[in-house]
């Protein structure tokens, strides 16, 4: 063993000094642990617009203007918080770079901002079919004041299906038609049963609360369950001033579209729009009520009719953009709460189930007949105004172009 320390054989110390020494040196020369270096975080993709094309091919691919991108990214819940993300300040002017971008042929088409857009001239053939429900429900209440017995009968058949097939051309045709509403197999049994009710409603429930009917109806306001045509008459009559007001706001929209950058800038342009339109319907109808009770010589019934014009008024607007199923809702849940409250009327007079009719007759002997219609009318019209706010202010209900009359 001393001969290997004297050998002085690499790496083996000659004596224990000297390894404390090497290897001090040793360590000394190795860096010091620290922590492990961290991994660069990964990186999205370089065009994150490009990503959003591909997941939005479809849409790119059949717009025809950078409004319709933009108002098809608003539908998918893409704000102008959410373009920011894509180096872009709002929808608009994502829309307009996706819109470049998508490849049409061999040509590359500039990005050029719509022109505003002009309001379509009413044609005659629409304007004629949206003023045949007044002059159906006019005619009609002409013949059943100057007919009597059998005759009347005729007339009132013929008249209702004549006020029927206006009504179905008015709103089946044109821009304004409301297409699936009207299609539905529910929706047009409850918009008559609302016509009828607001014809009818009053004088059978006022009867049906006192122990009646024990006659038929007459059209003399002070018979034993009269008859009111004045909301009928008006009713029928607003479809040509609501027609032309709904297209007036659709064609205002639409060039409002053309020219606001932001999706918080259109929705506060349109939303009072919105508004005065409905009110402008609200008071056509007001006028024609006042004009039919003069005509007719009978009280008009402002609260009932005029609730019954908001809620189809709103209906129709909701429709005409695509939200069908509110509108068809309301109308159904409307109509069957007005026949529940004559059913249960009805139903009271059982044995023992006399309970069934107290609401109702509650509800009549405080504020009148009136009050079922009002209050069921107005509680879905106010329902579908606070939906109407919300839904027709967006960008996507009016990606359409708007067409005449």
């Amino acid at each position: 063993m001393t001969d290997i320390h004297k050998a002085g054989l690499p790496g083996t110390p000659s004596s224990p000094g000297a390894w404390d020494a090497r290897s001090e040196q040793c360590l000394a020369a190795v860096p010091p642990a620290g922590p492990a270096p961290r991994r660069a975080p990964r990186r999205g993709p370089a065009d994150p617009v490009k990503t959003l094309m591909h997941h939005h091919r479809g849409l790119c691919e059949r717009a025809v203007d950078p409004l319709e991108i933009a108002a098809g990214l608003e539908a998918q819940g893409i704000t102008d918080r959410t373009a920011a993300r894509f180096r872009h300040k709002d929808v608009f002017s994502l829309a307009e770079e996706m819109y470049a971008r998508v490849p049409r042929g061999n040509d590359t088409l500039p990005v050029t901002t719509p022109a505003p857009l002009t309001e379509p001239r009413p044609g005659t053939g629409r304007l004629l079919r949206a003023l045949l429900p007044g002059a159906a429900a006019a005619a009609t209440v002409a013949a059943l004041h100057l007919t009597h017995g059998r005759a009347r009968l005729l007339a009132v058949g013929a008249g209702t299906a004549a006020v029927a097939l206006a009504l179905r051309a008015a709103l089946t045709r044109g821009p304004q038609s409301t297409g699936n509403l009207v299609r539905t197999l529910t929706t047009p049994l409850w918009v008559c049963w609302l016509l009828a009710y607001a014809a009818l409603g009053d004088g059978l429930l006022k009867a049906a609360a006192s122990g009646g009917p024990e006659t038929l109806p007459t059209i003399a306001p002070g018979g034993p369950w009269p008859v009111s045509m004045v909301p009928l008459l008006a009713l029928t009559a607003s479809c040509a001033p609501a027609a032309w007001l709904a297209h007036h706001f659709t064609a205002r929209a639409r060039r409002t579209l053309s020219t606001s950058r932001t999706l918080r800038e259109f929705a506060a342009a349109v939303r009072p729009l919105l508004l005065g339109t409905f009110a402008l319907c609200l008071a056509a109808v007001a006028a024609l009520l006042t004009l039919a009770a003069a005509l007719l010589r009978e009280p008009a019934p402002y609260p009932q009719a005029l609730t019954l014009a908001a809620l189809f008024v709103l209906a129709r607007l909701l429709a005409v953009h695509g939200f069908t199923h509110a509108s068809a809702v309301m109308l159904t849940a409307t109509a069957t709460a007005q026949a529940t409250a004559l059913a249960t009327l009805f139903a009271g007079r059982l044995p023992h189930c006399g309970f069934l009719a107290t609401p109702v007759r509650a509800l009549t002997d405080t504020w009148g007949p009136a009050a079922v219609p009002t209050l069921t009318c107005g509680a879905a019209a106010l329902t579908l105004l606070i939906h109407a706010t919300r839904t027709l202010p967006r960008a996507s209900a009016h990606a359409r172009t708007a067409g005449g009359w």
